[in-house]
Order: C-alpha cells, then structure tokens, then sequence
C-alpha cells in the first residue's frame, strides 16, 4: 500500500510510490576502504527506501554501532567495520539482508 494515497502500489497514481529506486529486495552490507585513506567504512546498498526513511534507518545503524556516519546516494554508509552488527539490525527489522 502507498503510505501516501492508501491504494496499492501498482495502481498507485502519486509521486511516492515513482520515486523509490528498484531493487531485487536485497540488502547489501559492504566494506570499504578506498579513496577513504586507508579508513574502513561499512556500506548498506539495495534498500528501497524514500530519503526520509533512509536516513531513520541510517540513524539508527550509526546509534547501534556508536559511530559515525551518513546516507549519501541511497547508500548508508557507517564509520568503521561493522558489518556483522549491521546485518543483524537489518534482518531484525525483517529486510532480507546478506553480506557482499
């Protein structure tokens, strides 16, 4: 259902339910060092999310790993290694989330 009109999705008529990016229903949770000099970030890719609940989402993986981080691109990305605490928030919640 669209959060927005309250019809289904597939016949949803506004501007919401057009904006979300398609995915496979995946969520994957990445580590990453280059072009961050040297520095470990963790990524989480794949989430069909608008903005504003991305960056819910986003706030609440940083709170989970006392760290820092941002949502940039429709990627969250957070400070440091912490991908196995992030991908047991995630399946938590219910996403279908794997390693990458």
């Amino acid at each position: 259902m669209c959060p927005v009109c309250r019809s289904p999705v597939a016949s949803c008529r506004c501007s919401q339910a057009k904006a979300l990016p398609k995915t496979d229903g995946v969520v994957r949770v990445s580590r990453e060092t280059k072009g961050r000099g040297g520095k470990s970030v963790t990524l989480v890719k794949g989430l069909a999310l608008d903005a504003l609940a991305l960056a819910q989402l986003g706030k609440q993986l940083r709170t989970a790993c006392g760290s820092g981080g941002t949502v940039k691109d429709g990627v969250i990305e957070v400070q440091g290694e912490h991908r196995e605490l992030v991908l047991q928030v995630l399946q938590k919640q219910g996403y279908a989330a794997k390693q990458a």
